[in-house]
């Protein structure tokens, strides 16, 4: 029997990079000839983007389904007490079709959390991409069996990695419209998600939503990373921090006939140092466990205040190269996982009302328990500032702080007076 270029590394959650370059490239080559719609899909529609980004408003002011976390089956039902201690409301489950025999165990499993609202996840792999029966068959159990438990679906993840097994966004949008014709036979109450880019590689969003398959994105979703080693206030090529890539992708979604401008991160995290092999990267990638904890606050805070994003979904809660909790022993909860729980008893109930920014400053005010009003403090710099004339103060951490208050790369939460 030929081995498959497709294998699993369970220690990181992903397919490993493909080794077997002969078979790389004759696929690459294969599907050259689908590399100039997008091209050509790109120059026109990205610089236009740019130049409108500015003029669509986002109006996610309620963070009801805001905050989420990814659990997976293989990580436990250890993870049903964790998500009531976290309180935290809003799931992402990973279906893989290439288990596609243990989905009563994923249905099972889903089960477990029946006071959160959650979307399944549907990881491709490349026998289905190829047999088009295989994948209308199997996606019909999937939606039958979760019938009546979870109606909104991510159809397939990180489509621009070959590892994931796609080798075009044509081959993607093929798999899309399968999903989506069963779903509009037999699911008309379905939510479809998608393209489920990872990382800042638009051209690849460009061309899944500027598509004329007819097909539609009720959600756009994204991988949206920043900067793996780095602040989520970093820029990438010179001005691309967190809050300009939401824009944009904002914008593009907007523009785009084929899809709402509802936005979901499926997947976002920071790899962890000394997990390796465990880590999804390199270590030189990787930050230690304290910057992991502002970093992924940060983050939050960043999509909250664009208003623009409809719910954030922390990958994952238990792994060891990435996850609020290391299970390489036992199960460690990491300082994130006090600082994601403290996260969600000030905002999981809040409601918008600001985010602004000068310079290195940034403040996230909120409006929580009826007319109290709070604000989220912090610096992407390494200077530190007095807090004066506010009530209540406390840390990241849910530590109320009373004296010589300072304003920090750490956020920290302040009650109006």
């Amino acid at each position: 029997m030929k081995k498959s270029p497709f294998n699993w590394d369970k220690n990181s959650d992903q397919p490993y990079s493909i080794k077997n370059k002969e078979y790389k490239n004759m696929m690459r080559k294969k599907n050259m000839y689908t590399y100039i719609p997008m091209f050509f899909s790109s120059i026109i529609i990205f610089p236009i983007s740019l130049l409108v980004s500015y003029f669509f408003k986002g109006k996610q002011n309620n963070s009801k389904d805001f905050f989420g976390m990814g659990v997976n089956l293989d990580k436990g039902e250890e993870q049903v007490e964790l998500i009531k201690e976290l309180n935290c409301k809003n799931l992402l489950i990973r279906v893989p079709l290439e288990d596609i025999a243990s989905i009563d165990k994923y249905v099972s499993f889903t089960k477990l959390f029946p006071k959160c609202k959650i979307v399944i996840n549907i990881l491709q792999n490349r026998e289905n991409i190829e047999n088009k029966e295989l994948l209308r068959k199997n996606l019909t159990l999937i939606f039958s069996s979760f019938k009546g438990i979870c109606n909104e679906f991510q159809i397939a993840n990180a489509i621009n990695r070959t590892k994931w097994g796609f080798f075009s966004v044509k081959e993607y949008l093929d798999f899309y419209l399968i999903a989506f014709n069963i779903r509009n036979e037999s699911f008309k109450n379905y939510v479809l998600i998608g393209p489920s880019v990872i990382d800042f590689e638009y051209h690849f969003t460009i061309r899944a939503l500027f598509n004329k398959l007819g097909i539609y994105f009720d959600k756009v979703s994204a991988l949206l990373y920043v900067d793996r080693k780095g602040a989520p206030e970093n820029k990438q090529l010179f001005t691309f921090d967190t809050n300009k890539k939401i824009n944009l992708l904002y914008t593009l979604a907007s523009l785009a006939k084929q899809s709402s401008n509802k936005i979901i991160i499926s997947e976002v995290n920071w790899p962890i140092s000394n997990t390796k092999p465990y880590a999804p990267t390199s270590e030189k990638e990787c930050v230690s466990e304290e910057e992991y904890a502002r970093f992924m606050l940060r983050y939050y805070l960043l999509a909250y205040g664009s208003l623009k994003i409809q719910s954030v979904y922390w990958h994952q809660l238990i792994a060891a190269g990435y996850g609020l909790i290391d299970n390489r022993k036992s199960l460690r909860q990491r300082s994130a996982f006090e600082v994601y729980k403290v996260m969600l008893s000030f905002l999981q109930d809040s409601e918008l009302i600001k985010y602004s920014q000068s310079k290195d400053l940034h403040v996230l005010t909120c409006k929580i328990n009826k007319n109290k009003k709070l604000d989220i403090i912090w610096l992407s710099s390494k200077r530190k500032i007095p807090l004066n004339d506010f009530g209540e103060v406390y840390d990241m951490f849910g530590k109320q702080l009373k004296n010589d208050i300072k304003i920090s790369d750490h956020p920290i939460y302040a009650y109006h007076q």
